[in-house]
């Protein structure tokens, strides 16, 4: 058996656990196939995820049913507009008998942290929050406590409610990998739903994968193979995000004010990796590509005041901009 055998055999056999994953969470969980596919895209490549979506679509439900078949610590924080730093990182406490101060870790010291309606924190949470996500780390007083591994933050937003919400800086939604928009189950999906909770509320599955199995899926996708074309098509993508016009997409000129940064090339270029891994495949096709862009890039366009006005949106650009970039 040749090395690339060898590499396609181990492939199946890792995937093939994300499978069994996503399969135990489908049984807890009705119609939300993409935000799973989505979350285990964002575990392997390290990653966090911004969920945007209306009240009662089960997204804490998919949080916390993802964690219970990883078999990690999860935690759920609800942000609110009087929380402080130190309720999510911890503090010190002082002892009077020592006279020294003793960490007191806080609830996202986890390896699943559910941060429920981000966008209703102040700016020092999230400050605080944007250290843990992009440092894998946290200062309490003068001494540094790294992130557990896995470290995964699921957060969630509503996008109909903004009384007593404050915007996300763009420096901290560009440290989320993704932003997924979670939308209502169609009519079959929720007769599903009624059938099968509408009587008792779901049990958790059981663990089946561990943080170790985790890392040794990530291993294996870092070396997913990935042809120079396809950079060059995640090249073309990015770029055609800043200068519309000088890929031939003059009508689109104007219309984003800030176009994707460096981050989101690799954004993109690793969540097509993970997604072809969760195909079973050893390389990625442009399609890998196509498919996961809209969730690497919706969030990281900043629309120009014409674009508003007209009442377009980040993913309505997107849709063209991705249809007329060349594909390999």
């Amino acid at each position: 058996m040749n090395e690339t055998h060898q590499f396609q055999e181990t492939i199946r056999r890792e995937a093939g656990l994300f499978q069994e994953i996503a399969r135990h969470t489908n049984s807890v969980i009705v119609g939300q196939e993409r935000l799973l596919n989505r979350m285990l895209i964002a575990l392997l490549c390290n990653g966090h995820v911004l969920i945007e979506g209306v009240p009662g679509l089960a997204k804490t439900l998919a949080v916390r049913t993802l964690a219970a078949t990883l078999g990690v610590k999860f935690q759920r924080i609800q942000f609110t507009p009087d929380l402080l730093p130190s309720d999510i990182i911890g503090t010190q406490i002082f002892n009077p008998r020592s006279g020294e101060f003793t960490p007191h870790t806080g609830p996202l010291f986890a390896s699943i942290v559910l941060a429920d309606e981000i966008n209703r924190a102040p700016a020092k949470v999230q400050s605080a929050l944007l250290e843990a996500m992009e440092e894998r780390q946290v200062t309490l007083g003068d001494q540094t406590y790294s992130m557990p591994d896995p470290f995964l933050v699921l957060a969630t937003q509503n996008p109909i409610e903004q009384e007593g919400t404050y915007l996300l800086p763009e420096a901290q939604l560009d440290r989320f990998m993704l932003k997924v928009l979670v939308t209502y189950p169609n009519r079959n999906e929720e007769r599903q739903i009624l059938d099968r909770m509408g009587s008792d509320s779901p049990s958790l599955p059981v663990a089946i994968a561990s943080a170790q199995a985790l890392s040794s899926a990530r291993e294996v996708v870092k070396r997913i193979y990935v042809d120079e074309k396809i950079k060059d098509y995640v090249l073309n993508i990015i770029f055609a995000t800043r200068d519309p016009g000088s890929v031939g997409l003059s009508d689109l000129t104007g219309l984003i004010e800030y176009g994707a940064s460096p981050r989101a090339s690799l954004a993109l270029l690793r969540a097509a990796k993970a997604g072809a891994f969760l195909r079973g495949r050893g390389y990625v096709t442009p399609d890998d590509v196509k498919q996961i862009a809209p969730d690497v890039l919706r969030h990281r366009l900043v629309l120009s005041f014409e674009a508003q006005v007209d009442g377009l949106n980040a993913d309505t650009i997107l849709e063209r901009l991705l249809n007329r970039v060349p594909v390999p």
